[in-house]
C-alpha cells in the first residue's frame, strides 16, 4: 500500500493564488462558464434559475458580490424594472485595453520588449491588409491621420501631437485589419507607447527628419496596400519598425546616460 506521504508528494501544487480564492470569484466563474458554454450571447437574458442562491447553494450576499464581479468585468448587466433582469453584456474594445493598460501602469515593459512584439506583429497586420483589400473607408481613415502631420509643425506641441498621430496610423491599420487578435495586441502596444513617461519624453524632442522618415513609409505602405502586394507591405513594415526600435531604444539610453548619479 502506498504511504500517504508518497501520494502528497506527487499530487499536482496548487498554487497559493488558487487556494485563496474567495466563493464569489468561484461563483462568478461558474456563471461565466455556463454563459460561454450555453452560447449565450450580448443581449441575451441569464436565466433566473442561474442565479439562484439556493440552487447555487451560497448565500445571496455571496451570489450579490459575484454578480457584481462579471459585471466589472464587462460580461454582464442588470436592469432594472419592467422586463428587467440580468443579461449578457460585452465589454468595449477601449475598456479592455484601459484594464491592460493598468497592469502594467507601475511596472511598464521596457521599449525593447514592446518594439520586439510591433516587430513580429506589425508586419503581419500590413501584409494582411494588402491580402484583404481594405475598405475606402479604412484607407480614408489612415490617410486622415497622415494629413494631421504632412505639414511643417509651427510649434513644439504641434510635433509632439504629430508624433501621436503617426501612433494612430498604425491603429487605425491593426483596427480595420482581419486578424482581430492581432490588431488589439498592436492596438495595446501602442497604448503603452503613449503612456509611457520614457516614451513621451522622446516624442517631445524636436526631429524634422524623423516625421519625414514616418510620412515616406506609410505612403509606401498604402501604396504597397493598395496594390494588392502582401509581400511588399510586409517588408516595407519590418523595415519601418526596425527604423522607429533603433531610435527609441538610442533615444531612450541618451536619457538614461543624462540622468543624475548615471
Amino acid at each position: 500500500m502506498a504511504d500517504v506521504s508518497d501520494r502528497t508528494a506527487s499530487a499536482p501544487l496548487v498554487p497559493k493564488t488558487a487556494r485563496r480564492r474567495k466563493r464569489p470569484d468561484i461563483i462568478a466563474d461558474a456563471i461565466r462558464d455556463r454563459i460561454i458554454e450555453s452560447g449565450l450571447t450580448p443581449g441575451d437574458r441569464v436565466p433566473a434559475d442561474w442565479l439562484d442562491p439556493d440552487i447555487l447553494k451560497v448565500s445571496r450576499g455571496t451570489l450579490r458580490e459575484a454578480l457584481k464581479v462579471l459585471e466589472f468585468q464587462g460580461l454582464i448587466a442588470a436592469k432594472t424594472g419592467p422586463g428587467g433582469g440580468v443579461f449578457v453584456d460585452a465589454i468595449a474594445p477601449e475598456n479592455a485595453l484601459r484594464m491592460l493598460d493598468n497592469l502594467f501602469l507601475f511596472d511598464p515593459p521596457s521599449i525593447a520588449d514592446i518594439y520586439a512584439l510591433r516587430t513580429l506583429i506589425e508586419p503581419e497586420i500590413a501584409a494582411s491588409a494588402a491580402m484583404d483589400s481594405l475598405s475606402e473607408a479604412a484607407f480614408e481613415a489612415m490617410q486622415a491621420t497622415i494629413r494631421l502631420y504632412e505639414d511643417e509643425p509651427v510649434s513644439g506641441e504641434e510635433e509632439y501631437r504629430q508624433r501621436l498621430a503617426e501612433l494612430d496610423f498604425h491603429a487605425e491599420l491593426a483596427r480595420n485589419g482581419s486578424n482581430r487578435l492581432l490588431g488589439f495586441v498592436a492596438i495595446f502596444l501602442l497604448d503603452l507607447l503613449r503612456d509611457m513617461t520614457v516614451c513621451r519624453e522622446i516624442y517631445r524632442q524636436p526631429n524634422p527628419e524623423l516625421r519625414e522618415a514616418g510620412l515616406n513609409y506609410q505612403v509606401r505602405l498604402l501604396r504597397a496596400i493598395k496594390a494588392g502586394d502582401p509581400k511588399r507591405a510586409r517588408a516595407i513594415m519590418r523595415e519601418h519598425m526596425g527604423e522607429a526600435a533603433k531610435y527609441m531604444l538610442e533615444r531612450a539610453a541618451m536619457r538614461e546616460r543624462r540622468r543624475p548619479g548615471s
